[in-house]
């Protein structure tokens, strides 16, 4: 078992294992993940490969563990979509559509977001769902803070006229 500083929620500094960090931080890493993915199969398969990288590097983290991993989150998501092959395979049958827990239908607002680049949709869910700043973010993502901006920009002008979020016609505004 290895071991890094960390700071706790009380802003004290302390030794963290890495079963430590992994059985505190999991659980707000996958939803990070599934934000990304928005699918929780592949989601958790992000964790898992984040994790395993992170548990190689963890003797090399210095201080707070979490945006290191969380980095390399958003690193290995980013190397999955420039992949040409995604592991599918056709098949005769179509297999049975996957629901989330409670069976219901995604949100207008899931839709609207699966149709936005790869890139634009990092910036939404690390900037409006993990709440994270421009800095960190565009830390996170290695580019600039223009870089961040123009892409939550775009990603955000796209919503505004997305089908899936603008009322049907002849409804008043």
């Amino acid at each position: 078992m290895t071991t890094t500083t960390a700071v706790d929620s009380g802003g004290r500094v302390r030794e963290a294992t890495f079963d430590d960090f992994v059985l505190a931080r999991s659980r707000a890493l996958l939803r990070t993940a599934y934000l990304l993915t928005h699918d929780h199969a592949l989601a958790e398969d992000l964790l898992q490969t984040s994790l395993t990288k992170a548990w190689f590097a963890w003797r090399r983290i210095d201080g707070n563990p979490e945006p290191y991993v969380r980095r390399i989150l958003v690193n290995t998501y980013a190397s999955w979509w420039r992949r040409k092959w995604n592991g599918e395979h056709p098949t005769e049958e179509l297999p049975e559509r996957a629901t989330d827990e409670s069976g219901s239908e995604p949100t207008d607002l899931w839709r609207a977001m699966e149709r936005l680049p790869r890139r634009q949709r990092a910036v939404v869910v690390l900037r409006y769902f993990e709440d994270l700043t421009e800095a960190q973010t565009a830390d996170l993502l290695g580019c600039s803070v223009g870089t961040v901006k123009s892409q939550c920009s775009k990603a955000l002008a796209k919503l505004r006229i997305d089908p899936a979020l603008t009322e049907a016609e002849g409804d008043p505004r």
